[in-house]
């Protein structure tokens, strides 16, 4: 695995609570995507080559998408797939599903968190990317939730966070 000095991770919204829901066709969510692709292509220009992306529907995966983008131009980079369950997908739409196994199929690493669902796995998910990452990029608004919980785990932790406000 690589160094965690060298290591960025994500958290940010699932659908449901991002202003445009499940329209990725919404300016507002093109916006958002291109302001992800330029963190994380700050990022490589600062070193970091290791992005580890939870894998949840909404910000996790256009993280994953822009990370993947990227290697095109930075063939070192490499991703990892953060899975907290194997049935991480399962109730999801047709299309998110395949959406979601053409990703894990693309990154580097695949690590499963543990080996079925409870209430803690997506929390367990969020603490090892933040344990093993030394920037975490996170698209928030300051609600309660998973995503204000793993800044307040990287803040204790030391780990650096790049904020990405939602408009």
């Amino acid at each position: 695995m690589p160094a965690r000095q060298m290591t960025v991770c994500f958290s940010g919204y699932r659908p449901e609570k991002l202003p445009w829901g499940y329209d990725e066709c919404d300016p507002r969510c093109a916006q958002l995507k291109q302001r992800l692709r330029r963190a994380v292509c700050a990022a490589c220009d600062d070193g970091f080559r290791h992005f580890i992306c939870g894998m949840a529907r909404g910000v996790d995966l256009y993280a994953c998408e822009a990370v993947l983008q990227l290697r095109e131009k930075y063939r070192d980079v490499t991703v990892e797939a953060a899975i907290p369950c194997p049935s991480q997908p399962e109730g999801w739409p047709e299309e998110e599903q395949r959406r979601w196994h053409d990703l894990v199929d693309r990154c580097d690493y695949e690590t499963v968190v543990q080996d079925h669902y409870d209430a803690g796995c997506m929390q367990r998910r969020n603490r090892y990317m933040v344990d093993h990452a030394s920037l975490l990029i996170a698209v928030n608004d300051g609600a309660r939730g998973g995503t204000r919980s793993t800044i307040e785990y990287a803040f204790k932790r030391g780990v650096n966070v790049l904020d990405i406000p939602l408009d």
